[in-house]
């Protein structure tokens, strides 16, 4: 395993007030949005300390946490048994590792920027899917480089809207539609955030 990016950043991460609070517009966002139900299971892939899915916790009946980061994924272990429905927790690369696993949902903040290649991941998630699936996809508009001030593995300076909605209607997601979640209040600027929702 590479080197872990956010082995510094896990056991502080959930003490920056305005990183808590743009995951937890982005819940509302998905909930207000995706017709989530308790026979669901969910991928939050880029699950992190496991700020998007303690809120997702109580709509769907199983969360499958997928993250790159060690230190994150035992930041995850210490809430996992509070949490409101079932969790597994996997510590993998899903750009480079195939799973077997089936999924109702696949949910995803602020993560897709450390993905290179976005339309194979589009391509992916489908593949993981079942048939009337849905995709709720969360991350930064296009943005001059300024958000991230530490290296932790960024390929893209957020995403124009049109062209991340295509590349998920090239890979045959259907009802793609791109709406507002939040905005981002950092000392040297504001920075906007969207929610990409589509079905299998």
């Amino acid at each position: 395993m590479s080197k872990d990016l956010f082995e510094k950043q896990a056991s502080n991460y959930e003490k920056n007030k305005h990183r808590v609070s743009n995951v937890d517009r982005i819940a509302n966002a998905v909930i207000n949005n995706v017709n989530l139900d308790r026979e669901m299971h969910v991928m939050d892939f880029g699950s992190g300390t496991g700020l998007l899915l303690e809120r997702i916790a109580p709509f769907v009946r199983k969360v499958t946490a997928i993250d790159i980061s060690r230190a994150m994924n035992e930041q995850l272990v210490t809430k996992q048994a509070s949490l409101a429905c079932d969790i597994d927790i996997l510590e993998i690369d899903l750009v480079s590792t195939d799973i077997t696993d089936k999924f109702d949902g696949i949910l995803s903040s602020m993560t897709m920027h450390h993905v290179k290649d976005i339309e194979a991941m589009f391509v992916k998630f489908y593949s993981l899917l079942n048939d009337g699936g849905i995709i709720a996809i969360s991350d930064l508009d296009k943005e001059d480089g300024s958000f991230h001030t530490e290296d932790t593995g960024v390929f893209h300076s957020g995403f124009d809207r049109e062209l991340i909605a295509n590349a998920a209607k090239q890979a045959c997601f259907r009802d793609v539609e791109v709406i507002d979640a939040s905005v981002v209040h950092k000392p040297h600027g504001d920075f906007s955030v969207f929610l990409l929702t589509a079905k299998k």
